[in-house]
């Protein structure tokens, strides 16, 4: 992807774009689950997480530029009751790289883990502190992008159990699974009772799936690798979502393109995972489950690319809302 061409579409490059790194490595990851479980190519999901390193440098150094040339942009960006939410995809894109990369790269994936850790704690202690001593919050802001900041602690586990002592990956477990609960309640007050979410943040409605099914893989890394009761009221929670939401796919369907469709792509990836892990442990009707999802994801994965891509080159990603 292109670096944007002048100091106007710079301003506005947004810092959901790192929900695209999220989605590639959510890609990369569920393959290399698919070649344990399923037997598929390795070298599938291997290029597919250097794919994503790449995609998140090229990210890194235009946010970076972004910092350094358009700081009251930055600044306006952070103050946005919506668009706060987005900056700690930029850690979670790291934590999720280091997945990808503990098995071959442990060295490689604890720096990022290490980094991406810290970096989201601070995201998370930053957010949360405007949510509490907000002047400018209202019901309507509420939407499943709120879950990033502070439900996004849920991912830590999953390479922190392998490459930092076990205290750490459950503190932010439990961060992330006690707010899940606060936050869902509160978006769902927000979805039933009040307007419809904008066009644009309607595809946010999918982070809807990702606390539930992160929280079952974070959960069985964290319990050994045993799939217990628990485990399966977080898999079936973020299974009925994944349901509910797929039979709203016309609806879908119908809305225009906008960066945010990069939001269909991480939650995606974590049930197809998580149901990867369930067919890895207990076979029998998980395994065409995961090969159905993994289809889906790729495919989701590959038009979400080409359209951005398209947008790129037409002049559309960049622009002032």
């Amino acid at each position: 992807m292109n670096a944007p061409a002048t100091p106007q579409r710079l301003e506005h490059f947004p810092i959901s774009f790192f929900a695209s790194v999220m989605g590639t490595t959510g890609l990369a990851i569920a393959w290399k689950k698919a070649h344990v479980v399923l037997g598929v190519p390795e070298g599938i999901g291997c290029a597919l997480t250097l794919w994503a390193a790449g995609l998140f440098s090229v990210l890194t150094l235009i946010y970076l530029s972004k910092l350094t040339r358009c700081w009251p942009a930055v600044q306006h960006e952070f103050a946005h009751p919506v668009r706060i939410n987005f900056f700690p995809a930029f850690s979670i894109s790291l934590l999720l790289l280091a997945a990808a990369f503990t098995e071959r790269q442990p060295e490689l994936a604890t720096g990022l883990w290490s980094v991406g850790v810290l970096l989201h704690l601070g995201f998370t202690i930053t957010v949360m502190s405007s949510w509490i001593h907000h002047t400018h919050y209202d019901i309507k802001h509420a939407n499943p992008a709120w879950f990033i900041p502070v439900v996004g602690n849920v991912i830590v586990p999953v390479a922190g159990v392998t490459l930092a002592p076990p205290e750490i990956s459950w503190f932010f477990f439990s961060i992330g699974l006690v707010f899940w609960l606060v936050l869902m309640t509160i978006v769902m007050y927000r979805l039933f009772f009040h307007e419809p979410l904008p066009e644009r943040l309607t595809p946010t409605l999918f982070i809807l799936i990702a606390p539930p099914a992160v929280g079952f893989i974070a959960w069985v890394k964290l319990n050994g690798g045993n799939i217990d009761a628990f485990a399966r009221i977080l898999y079936y929670v973020a299974l009925f979502m994944t349901l509910l939401l797929a039979s709203n796919a016309l609806r879908f369907f119908r809305v225009r393109f906008f960066l945010s469709a990069w939001a269909y792509s991480f939650p995606l990836a974590a049930i197809t995972i998580a149901t990867l892990v369930m067919a890895e442990n207990l076979g029998g009707l998980f395994l065409p489950l995961g090969v159905l999802l993994l289809t889906v994801l790729t495919l989701v994965l590959a038009l979400l690319t080409g359209r951005t891509l398209l947008g790129i080159k037409r002049g559309e990603i960049c622009q002032p809302e």
